[in-house]
């Protein structure tokens, strides 16, 4: 297992991190190998709780049965915590392998406490945005923040398209982060949107449906990669 220090160098460079979500849960390690081998070091978990997004789908059960194999190839476990009140969660994810946590910020009215313990559990903390939360929603917590997310889809389902004002979104995301916050972008991102949203100032990109729903999710993953200039 990567300690904080190497997964914070780990997303400090440019990288496509392929979200489980759109994968194929019959064959998943097999789906991980084929990521990891093309390229793959931060693999993204989405957990939603059937409150604050409509539907249900992984914990920590999934996470900690998926641990030895992202760790030992040198990878991280970026988990996504779509939940109400994660800050009653962070622990168990913390437990089983979870090397990132990020949360919403709507998600909490504790959200700097929130982002204090997923640091304390020995974790980098993430703080999300939702498409209509407006930047400044991070303002206030950048001190206990390692990377921030924007919803480029309204969270709670797989396959939707870019919401076309994104970009000028994210080049405010970040001017108000300034340079060394690594800026995540989920939702809709494939080659095309990867580029545009790497020029806007992003330097991860979550793909789920475009890597895992593709015949061939290696060159899926290379292609996307390309265009956003990424490792």
């Amino acid at each position: 297992m990567l300690n904080a220090v190497a997964t914070r160098e780990l997303i400090k460079t440019k990288r496509i991190v392929p979200s489980i979500l759109s994968a194929d849960y019959s064959r998943l390690g097999e789906q991980l190998t084929t990521v990891l081998d093309a390229g793959a070091r931060v693999i993204h978990v989405d957990v939603m709780d059937g409150h604050f997004v409509p539907p249900i789908t992984i914990g920590p059960v999934i996470v900690e049965s998926i641990r030895e194999q992202v760790h030992s190839a040198g990878g991280m476990l970026d988990c996504h915590l779509m939940v109400e009140r994660p800050e009653r969660q962070i622990a168990q994810f913390a437990d089983v392998g979870a090397d990132s946590i990020t949360i919403q910020a709507e998600s909490t009215p504790n959200l700097h406490y929130a982002l204090q313990q997923i640091r304390n559990a020995g974790c980098l903390a993430g703080v999300a945005i939702n498409p209509a939360t407006p930047v400044d929603a991070v303002a206030e917590v950048l001190d206990v923040t390692d990377l921030v997310l924007c919803m480029t889809v309204n969270p709670g389902w797989g396959g939707q398209a870019f919401i076309e004002s994104s970009p000028a979104k994210i080049t405010r995301l970040r001017a108000l982060i300034g340079p060394d916050i690594p800026l995540q972008v989920d939702g809709g991102i494939g080659p095309v949107t990867a580029g545009i949203a790497e020029v806007a100032g992003a330097t991860l990109f979550v793909a789920g449906s475009a890597v895992f729903g593709a015949d061939d999710p290696a060159g899926a993953y290379r292609a996307i990669a390309d265009a956003a200039g990424a490792v």
